[in-house]
């Protein structure tokens, strides 16, 4: 009986769940464990209000004291089957609503050195509370702005050459093709035809127009 309940409690040991076991702060080494939570929200507690993490699931993780970040940020992705995880933790005098963001050496220095100060009157040192996020998903950047409409002058599509042309000279028809009096008393076939017209006023005799062939009048 002795050796079943040794072998149980040894059992128990080896789990590593959420007991209250933890190390004693060492200045040069040891271990500190990490109560992580993952997959849940926080959320308030009904009716107080008081933050809680609701859901998901809550892992201890032991590492060394002297670990690097980056390793550190590793076994956190596998122990909750990300690729990569962003780290942040409760301080032991803050709550849930003041989480700090863990992202280097630097950060993780003064961390464990807050939980270590907050440990010094206590028989067991506190587990360092810590949550886990899956990072940031890469949305695609938005259009630039819009291209601006064109207005219908420039949408028209340019007339062909023959419709601008005819235009341009079928303007000036509109005008009587009777050439101005003083043109008519300068131009020598009028002169001329104007001067038979009143030669033969006392005989009428039908008009006769002359027609410039070449050289000759006929």
């Amino acid at each position: 009986m002795v050796g079943t309940s040794s072998s149980s409690s040894s059992s128990c040991a080896s789990l590593g769940s959420l007991d209250d076991v933890s190390v004693k702060p060492a200045a040069g080494g040891g271990t500190i464990k990490f109560l992580c939570s993952y997959g849940g929200k926080i959320l308030p507690r009904y009716p107080d209000g008081k933050l809680r993490y609701v859901g998901g699931h809550t892992r201890v993780l032991a590492v060394d004291r002297s670990l690097p970040f980056s390793e550190l940020q590793g076994k956190l992705g596998e122990m909750c089957g990300w690729g990569a995880v962003n780290l942040r933790c409760q301080l032991p005098t803050e709550d849930l609503d003041a989480l700090v963001s863990v992202t280097s050496d630097e950060d993780l220095a003064n961390l464990i050195e807050e939980y270590d100060l907050a440990s010094r009157d206590r028989l067991l040192p506190l587990k360092i509370r810590a949550f886990l996020f899956p990072p940031p998903t890469k949305t695609p950047s938005p259009p630039s702005t819009p291209p601006m409409r064109k207005s219908s002058a420039a949408a028209r599509p340019p007339l062909p050459a023959d419709r601008c042309l005819l235009h341009q000279i079928s303007a000036p028809s509109r005008l009587s093709s009777r050439p101005p009096p003083a043109a008519a008393a300068g131009n020598p076939r009028f002169r001329h035809h104007h001067h038979h017209h009143h030669h033969h006023q006392g005989n009428p005799r039908p008009h006769r127009f002359l027609v410039h062939h070449g050289n000759y009048w006929q």
